[in-house]
């Protein structure tokens, strides 16, 4: 017994341990300590109820003194505010100076500011190089001289925006001659900008648009309509073409980027290979966070917040609503406003209208045009405005508006690279070199400015001079320098300087996803197409084609020499820089399928043939063309700006001995009445060493694996 009880056993027989009523006990007693310390709470007046009311009291809408349901349905903007008990100041039209007092500095203002802080980040060096919406079509900026002044810049507004929708390629007749060979990194820009017009007639012809961004290409057969479509897609100089072999495209910086194939075909710009997971690449895209609230917003920063989170949320429409209630309720309010700017945009986007966008552009002018702005506020709403004055293709006008950030905020290198962008987007490439100049100046390694810079030596036939700006640049990391336009040129230059790490940089820029292959390095190109230097005619599918152009040869090959032997200029030299030597000349008839009834006055015949085969006719991405070349002319090596198409030469007048043309790494000749097939996005090269001219017949034609709808929906190059 003592031993059990030792052991915790108990003398009546019950084990040791808590009695059956310590559990009621417990209970008890908490509930007896939670009582008294609410008394002496109260008795005591630990807590002082009027500061935690006071807190509160910001979030009371309906101003019934607390807060609950209706006041959130109120800062949602789903219930009017009561107008007995205003809970904000009245609206003044001066800034808040008594609010100094009241609210700490950077109180409150956090969660708004971490909203938009990824878009401190200049959209303008990714958006002049990507293409939005591929069928996009741009609206027209006016007279080139018509820039407007600088003073008025945030009193005027858009109200020669006028948009009326326009077939693709309609703004290439217009300007397609105003490019000089100088000009060719203007054109570039250009074209890259020139899809991103919202089209809301044929919602259904255009192609994912893609974030990120604007591109050049060396414009070697493109004409460059004007581009946030940003995009200047290439339109290849149709009427002045000269490349043989397809060739004109060839060193663009311009154009889209394979990737691997995908179970549904999509064509991919450039901009979406760029490296972001670089550390050091990351480290240098940090800013320090933008400070968007001024005095007064801070006081109504609940209200930015619920609108703020609406617009997250993708509720567009209802935060247009909140946002335009804020702006009527607090006209003041620069935040309020840029909100309003921004469900605008986003809007515009959502139902692809340019003149929601229009609105939009409007609204950021109407941000920095109110006093009291933070800094920071400002520099956002206006490079936002810049980017989407692009989009329409309003180039001068996005040009004021870089003049007046950079007029505000002048140690802001980043601001002049921007600028610079928007010269070369207006083909002012001299004033863009300047900029660029005193960019480097005050801080030689800026990548940005290095590789834009090199880029325009290189549009001036500088081209030893533009290497080391090039590779420099690129090796620098910099935001917006891993691009492949900048490996493109710089091989190229390397290539035409004899230099061997050019095939280096084609690789490197291969690993990087900017090319297809080495010798595959078109920029615009859709995924999961069969690639291959040569063709068959049975591989195209479009035998019934090459039967018609070698049946009827001699018929075609009279009317090309009745058209040279006019002499009536309708052969126009090659002017895009392909040549290292020598005098090529083209004759064309159809350009983005587009007929030129004049040139066709002149080959009739040959037109009238060719109208039965869609497949060449409406090529969008092509040209059918006469291509003469005379004796001692050699080409450089180039490459086409897209996979979309491939090129087919029929040899009218060829002489016996030294013409040829490579394509990759197998070189042909041409014969009199056959048809030759290249794929023109591989590199290329032509060489005419004969004694006598060399006349042949290029006919372009849809890759045979693009869908009907892909045909229809392609933007023209």
């Amino acid at each position: 017994m003592a031993e059990d009880t030792k052991h915790g056993g108990h003398k009546n027989g019950r084990k040791g341990g808590l009695p059956g009523s310590s559990f009621f006990t417990w209970f008890m007693v908490i509930a007896l300590l939670g009582v008294w310390t609410s008394v002496a709470v109260v008795w005591f007046d630990l807590v002082d109820y009027e500061e935690v009311l006071g807190k509160l009291g910001v979030y009371d809408a309906d101003g019934d003194g607390d807060f609950d349901v209706d006041d959130a349905k109120v800062l949602l903007g789903l219930k009017e505010r009561s107008a007995s008990k205003p809970t904000v100041p009245p609206e003044e039209p001066e800034p808040y100076p008594w609010l100094e007092e009241l609210v700490p500095e950077g109180a409150g203002s956090q969660h708004i500011e971490e909203e938009v802080q990824e878009e401190m980040h200049s959209p303008l060096h990714e958006t002049v190089y990507t293409e939005h919406g591929e069928d996009f079509q741009q609206e027209e900026d006016g007279p080139a001289g018509e820039q407007q002044p600088e003073d008025d810049f945030l009193a005027g507004s858009e109200a020669d925006d006028r948009f009326e929708p326009l077939e693709a390629g309609t703004l290439q007749e217009e300007i397609e001659h105003s490019y000089t060979v100088e000009e060719t990194a203007s054109q570039v820009y250009k074209q890259d900008m020139e899809e991103m017009m919202y089209e809301q007639e044929n919602p259904e012809s255009i192609e994912p648009v893609l974030d990120d961004e604007k591109r050049y290409h060396d414009a070697d057969d493109i004409t460059y309509q004007d581009y946030d479509q940003q995009v200047y897609e290439p339109s290849e100089n149709e009427g002045i073409e000269t490349s043989d072999n397809a060739g004109e495209d060839s060193h663009r910086i311009l154009e889209e980027v394979r990737v691997p194939p995908t179970e549904e075909q999509q064509e991919i710009p450039p901009e979406t290979n760029r490296k972001t997971d670089d550390p050091e690449q990351k480290e240098k895209v940090k800013k320090k966070k933008p400070k968007l609230l001024n005095k007064f917003d801070k006081t109504i920063k609940a209200e930015l917040d619920a609108a703020e989170k609406l617009r997250k949320r993708g509720k567009i429409e209802e935060a247009v609503a909140a946002f335009e209630g804020l702006v009527r309720k607090y006209p003041q309010s620069p935040r309020a406003r840029y909100g309003r700017a921004q469900c605008e945009d986003d809007l515009a986007e959502k139902r692809r209208s340019n003149d929601i966008l229009r609105r939009a552009i409007e609204t950021y002018q109407e941000v920095a045009s109110l006093p009291d702005v933070p800094a920071d506020l400002v520099k956002l709403s206006l490079k936002r405005r810049s980017e989407r004055q692009q989009f329409l293709g309003h180039m001068r006008g996005s040009l004021v508006t870089l003049q007046k950030l950079v007029h505000l905020f002048p140690d802001d290198t980043s601001l002049k690279n921007d600028l610079g962008v928007g010269y070369l987007l207006i083909g002012d490439n001299d004033n863009a070199k300047k900029v660029y100049e005193e960019v480097l100046n005050v801080t030689p390694q800026d990548g940005f400015a290095k590789v834009h810079y090199g880029f325009i030596l290189k549009a001036q036939n500088k081209i030893a001079e533009s290497i080391p700006y090039l590779k420099e640049g690129i090796e620098s990391g910099d935001p917006g320098t891993d691009d492949g336009r900048f490996y493109f040129h710089l091989g190229d230059a390397m290539q035409r300087v004899g230099n061997k790490e050019a095939y280096k940089w084609y690789e490197l820029g291969h690993k990087r996803g900017h090319f297809a292959s080495v010798w595959q390095r078109s920029l615009y190109n859709v995924n999961g197409l069969k690639a291959q230097p040569w063709w068959t005619p049975k591989e195209t599918g479009y035998t019934d084609l090459v039967k018609s152009l070698e049946r009827n040869w001699k018929l075609i090959r009279d009317e090309g020499l009745s058209v040279m032997d006019e002499a009536k200029g309708l052969f126009l030299p090659e002017d895009e820089n392909l040549r290292e030597k020598g005098d090529w000349s083209q004759f064309t008839l159809w350009q983005q399928g587009r007929k030129n009834e004049n040139a066709c006055k002149g080959a009739p015949k040959t037109c009238s043939l060719l109208e039965k085969f869609p497949e060449t006719t409406g090529c969008r991405r092509g040209q059918i063309k006469y291509s003469v070349m005379h004796p001692g002319t050699h080409v450089w090596p180039h490459t086409g700006p897209t996979n979309c198409r491939l090129r087919m030469h029929l040899g009218l007048v060829i002489p016996k001995e030294g013409c040829k043309i490579r394509c990759a790494n197998e070189t042909k000749t041409w014969e009199e009445g056959k048809v030759l097939i290249f794929d023109d996005s591989f590199e290329h090269e032509v060489w005419q060493d004969a004694s006598s001219f060399r006349l042949i017949f290029i006919v372009d034609v849809w890759h045979p694996e693009l869908t009907p709808q892909q045909r229809r929906s392609l933007p023209a190059i």
